[in-house]
């Protein structure tokens, strides 16, 4: 496989069937729509970003800790 970035993955694009998919580092941060969540700060994340540099496709998995925030601020 071939791309530049940190590592390579080892599956094919689920969009484009693409080989070429490389992992980032990111920085997301997660903000909640409504005029309720106008004080929430929203929910900093630092997943790792899975990329196609084929498509622009890409994919991440949230840790449990944020997904838990996202949970509790979304039933709030």
């Amino acid at each position: 496989m071939v791309g530049s970035g940190i590592s390579q993955a080892v599956t094919t694009c689920r969009s484009c069937g693409s080989e070429d998919q490389t992992q980032f580092n990111s920085e997301i941060m997660i903000h909640f729509s409504g005029l309720k969540h106008l004080s929430n700060p929203g929910v900093l994340v630092f997943p790792r970003l899975l990329v196609c540099l084929d498509c622009g496709v890409s994919q991440f998995a949230l840790p449990e800790r944020e997904l838990g925030q996202l949970k509790e601020t979304i039933a709030a």
